[in-house]
């Protein structure tokens, strides 16, 4: 008994952090005994969105309020983590519930019932979100992270089919950038063809193929500290995987791999954390963490998509098809497919893949 106890209560206290952390997927088939139920919808996805654009983020106090919509999301692979992403004929919104293994509760093609009431429509960089105030005001939503809030607000109804992939143009990518927040494709499952790995950059760069990740000296200090993050963006510095694990990112931080990341004229190894007499380097090895990485393509025209992936995804540390990669100094990667959840991020286009194998190489 209390063998069980421990074990449960260690679930628990994973389950209630905020960042991407490890996802146990656990089945359990109470969670097919349920009535679903029918709310009356009093508004769309578009409505909700809408008020963000004219209003910014905003406390909805509209007792009425309720949106309904098809679940597209899973996150049994880890890379969806604690959002439920729903789609209705006007769009899709991420609904932020604050727990893992929301694949259990909310099936691919159920619809779901949000009742609006009391919470908060916003966006994380542009994307929307619609969540509780966030108490600390460091973002413009927070996480559903008890079973009351949840319970009071999500509603599960009927089971139906999946949502398919809609396959998108790089011209309708381009369009969904020039509106911005409110255009119904961001948030949808798409499927994008074309895709060749690499994408210009915007800085002084002569690396095409590159990736995009920040080494945090302590992960659980104020992350927002340029003294306590360093970039690696203008390279892959041989990273081949879609993302790391802790013990993958290691075994590249020991190679070598990440020297010269964040500064052009000094290494890891020469700079110091002033707090600790450590090198930046020693620092980040001694808090590794798994490592959420962006690797950058780009289609015909040149726009450029981040295929985003936790390091806590399952898939994190499945190398890439070589094919896709090429040459690291030449532009001869395969042309491949991809599908997942479509986002914008500070005005870049985003995806974030539903497995490892959701990447091909096209025939």
């Amino acid at each position: 008994m209390r063998k069980t106890f421990i074990f449960i209560a260690a679930v628990l206290a994973l389950a209630s952090c905020r960042e991407w952390e490890p996802v146990f997927t656990l089945e359990n088939d109470d969670v097919y005994m349920y009535e679903p139920q029918e709310l009356k919808v009093t508004a769309t996805i578009a409505d909700l969105k809408a008020l963000y654009a004219s209003h910014g983020a905003l406390k909805i106090e509209d007792d009425d309020m309720v949106i309904a919509g098809k679940v597209i999301s899973d996150d049994h692979s880890g890379n969806i983590y604690r959002e439920l992403y729903i789609q209705d004929e006007t769009g899709v919104i991420s609904v932020k519930v604050g727990l893992s293994s929301l694949y259990s509760d909310y099936k691919l093609g159920q619809t779901v019932y949000v009742r609006c009431s009391g919470l908060t429509i916003g966006s994380y960089n542009g994307m929307p979100q619609l969540g509780v105030e966030d108490p600390t005001g460091e973002y413009e939503t927070a996480y559903l992270d008890s079973r009351y809030l949840i319970d009071a607000h999500v509603v599960r109804g009927a089971w139906g089919d999946p949502v398919h992939p809609r396959y998108v143009t790089e011209a309708e990518l381009q369009e969904a950038l020039g509106e911005g927040y409110t255009h119904k494709l961001w948030g949808q499952l798409v499927t994008i063809e074309n895709l060749q790995y690499g994408a210009e950059t915007t800085y002084s760069t002569d690396h095409y193929k590159r990736i995009f990740i920040l080494l945090y000296v302590d992960p659980y200090k104020d992350k927002k500290q340029s003294t306590n993050r360093v970039f690696c963006s203008s390279q892959t510095y041989g990273v081949t995987t879609w993302a790391m694990s802790r013990n993958k990112f290691l075994e590249y931080l020991d190679a070598g791999c990440f020297d010269n990341c964040g500064t052009s004229d000094k290494a890891m190894d020469d700079l110091f954390d002033e707090k600790t007499g450590l090198t930046v380097k020693q620092s980040i090895r001694a808090n590794a963490t798994a490592v959420t990485t962006s690797q950058y393509f780009h289609l015909p025209q040149g726009l450029p998509v981040q295929i985003r992936t936790s390091g806590y995804a399952k898939f994190a540390d499945t190398e890439i098809d070589p094919a896709i990669l090429g040459n690291p100094d030449a532009r001869d990667g395969a042309l491949c497919t991809a599908t997942g959840i479509i986002t914008v991020y500070n005005g870049a286009v985003q995806l974030a893949l539903v497995d490892g194998d959701s990447v091909k190489v096209q025939q």
